[in-house]
């Protein structure tokens, strides 16, 4: 009788680093381009398979991200590592196609209000923006995914009907669309909405992948990450360091941080496949770059087992 023990596969969760692109548009000091394509390579270095790296909106609406296509360019890609970019319509896909990504993420805002501010367009006119963006990838090896912007609160009409949700849901289905991410993009997601928002999503579009993408700037955007878990939702995006934060959204701060993201699935018993010691160093990097104290927390206190000497702490007396 064998009595050879083997542990189960741990299930897969997949992470997409969101840094490069949500973390960095909002800093106001241009940050190098060679310096954005080395972080991004060392975020691939940690194990990290999938990033959200750049956009190819208007460089006078987003000048920090102007120089997209020069940046993915001196990248050093590999087949197993899947590059994404934003892109808000026909002439962004163009100018994305050229530079070789694997995804174009269009974005449509649930809310009318922020969609105006973000895009400068009404819902309508934006759901026509991504069928362009649909027209141009079409008969190209380029995945499309499709993303809602204040899917679970709008700072300008507060409360997001699951109903507006599903309007933009239903529009990117009918476009072929079957990648989602649904953004928390202010931080007002809490566990009753996200658990409304999939739940009525998957009823309606079963075949249909979601992503979740929150914030952290009410405090609970990993109790959120595990209301996606007990979902089933296996796939995350998030900023290294905790950067990030929509500059067209008053009181947006920063995304779920990655290497806590990590730590967590990890810790639960998922396997991301990426190097957490390796994150934590990406992520004191991109501290550096920046020139501020990021909110990340793992990156502070390292791994739950990290060990340290006794003799080099002080002895309480008194």
């Amino acid at each position: 009788m064998d009595d050879t023990y083997t542990a189960a596969p741990r299930p897969k969760v997949a992470v997409t680093e969101v840094g490069t692109r949500d973390g960095f548009q909002s800093e106001p000091t241009f940050i190098p381009t060679a310096t954005k394509a080395a972080i991004v390579d060392a975020l691939i270095a940690a194990g990290v398979r999938s990033l959200e790296a750049t956009s190819f909106v208007s460089p006078r609406a987003v000048p920090q991200l102007a120089d997209a296509h020069e940046m993915l360019a001196v990248l050093q890609r590999r087949a197993d590592a899947h590059i994404a970019a934003l892109v808000p319509n026909a002439r962004g896909a163009e100018r994305a196609l050229g530079a070789g990504v694997d995804e174009m993420v269009c974005f449509v805002s649930a809310s009318e209000t922020h969609n105006a501010k973000n895009l400068n367009a009404t819902i309508e006119q934006s759901l026509g923006h991504v069928a362009e963006v649909a027209a141009v990838a079409s008969g190209h090896p380029v995945a499309i995914r499709g993303a809602v912007a204040c899917a679970f609160g709008c700072p300008f009409e507060g409360e997001v009907p699951v109903d507006a949700v599903l309007r933009i849901v239903d529009a990117y289905a009918r476009l072929g669309v079957d990648r989602l991410s649904l953004g928390d993009t202010t931080g007002m997601a809490v566990p009753p909405t996200v658990s409304r928002a999939v739940l009525a999503i998957r009823e309606r579009h079963p075949g249909m992948r979601i992503a979740l993408h929150f914030h952290n700037t009410r405090g609970v955007g990993l109790a959120n990450v595990m209301v996606g878990l007990d979902l089933g939702v296996r796939e995350y995006e998030s900023s290294i360091g905790g950067l990030g934060g929509c500059p067209f959204a008053p009181g947006a701060t920063g995304n779920v941080c990655t290497e806590d993201l990590v730590y967590l699935l990890e810790e639960s018993g998922f396997d991301t496949g990426i190097d957490l010691d390796a994150l934590i160093g990406v992520a004191k990097r991109v501290e550096q770059v920046i020139g501020r104290t990021l909110p990340g927390q793992v990156m502070k206190a390292g791994p739950r087992l990290r060990r340290y000497e006794a003799d080099a702490v002080r002895r309480a007396v008194g």
